[in-house]
């Protein structure tokens, strides 16, 4: 069953504090733009698919105060939506589901604040319910790949917690349980924050599902017993030509899995795919707090005053992707001509 990541509560979002995992479920209530900002930059909610939702259903409940506003209603509007956009910069959802949320109040310039601003709480809530549809699609897409008994590599956390409650990556591995296969995952820790044990491990143990729980150094021990057949990692943007930002590691993990001939596969809805950018190389890395690799989780692990390089995330190049389980189905090579039909909308 899908995760209740988050909801809207006809007049504030609720949702799962991702910090507080897996030691306690704790539901917070975010009623403004600067406490949604706040839970995304801090991580409370996080993965590429629900910081767009959230970001979405935050810019409605923020708005919620002035919707007899008339004067002031729509540049309230376009203050909150920036500040949301650039609450992290990586993730492409973020800024099309804001930039979805603004063509709706210009589609209707003589809308009367109250009516706009319900229109907008529909289409926030359409967000969420197309997500929760894509994820189930990305999930199918992988039928034909994950066979009985498959070891399956993830990276990071692309499972309900990253999105409306079903996941990208994870998607595929509960469909293939869901279908009568008994998968194994293999979840990696996922330095610096620890994603893939503390939520991963988390929520593939509340689904029933098979999951062993590796450090990131074990990567390449594990590939080398025989223990992956393949590798299935989300992403938070990806270029047209088919590179791929996720949580950094993943470059690595594509390098180690292309050393072992094992195939590493993206799966992402539509919406992560950004047609704008080229490439890779011009997908915007955040880094994050040198204290969350000096001072993980409160705790001092390394020389004080120490210089400290942290990307939250890393490109992995389309060379290394075997193929990119979407909701329009799988997409293998040649990417430009597999991605420009996902573009045109003939996949």
């Amino acid at each position: 069953m899908p995760i209740d990541t988050i909801s809207w509560q006809g007049d504030h979002v609720r949702m799962i504090d991702q910090t507080r995992l897996p030691n306690e479920r704790v539901d917070i209530e975010i009623r403004t733009a600067p406490e949604m900002i706040e839970a995304i930059r801090a991580l409370r909610i996080r993965g590429a698919p629900a910081i767009g939702i959230a970001a979405a259903m935050g810019l409605v409940a923020a708005l919620r105060p002035h919707r007899d506003d008339e004067e002031g209603f729509r540049d309230r509007l376009g203050e909150y939506a920036a500040d949301l956009s650039a609450a992290r910069p990586t993730a492409v959802n973020l800024s099309w589901a804001i930039g979805r949320m603004r063509e709706v109040a210009r589609r209707h310039p003589d809308m009367a604040a109250a009516a706009l601003w319900e229109r907008l709480e529909q289409e926030a809530l359409a967000i969420l319910e197309e997500d929760r549809a894509m994820c189930r699609r990305i999930g199918e897409s992988a039928r034909g790949v994950i066979r009985e008994r498959a070891g399956i590599l993830t990276h990071c956390n692309a499972g309900g917690l990253a999105t409306s409650g079903y996941g990208t990556a994870l998607a595929c591995a509960y469909v293939a349980q869901e279908d009568g296969k008994r998968v194994r995952v293999f979840a990696d820790e996922t330095r610096p924050l620890l994603q893939g044990s503390r939520l991963t491990a988390w929520e593939l143990m509340e689904g029933g599902v098979d999951v062993t729980l590796i450090c990131d150094d074990m990567t390449a021990a594990t590939m080398a017993r025989g223990e992956i057949d393949l590798v299935i990692v989300g992403a938070d943007r990806i270029a047209a030509n088919g590179d791929t930002a996720n949580k950094i590691g993943t470059y690595g993990v594509a390098i180690l899995a292309r050393e072992h001939g094992i195939p590493f596969y993206v799966a992402a809805p539509r919406t992560t795919f950004d047609f704008s950018i080229a490439d890779g190389r011009s997908i915007p890395i955040e880094e994050r707090d040198p204290a969350e690799i000096t001072h993980g989780f409160g705790t001092p692990t390394a020389p004080a005053g120490v210089k400290v390089f942290s990307p939250a995330f890393d490109v992995t190049p389309a060379r290394y992707i075997t193929g990119f389980f979407t909701d329009a189905g799988l997409l293998t090579p040649p990417y430009e001509t597999s991605l420009r039909k996902l573009r045109n909308g003939t996949p």
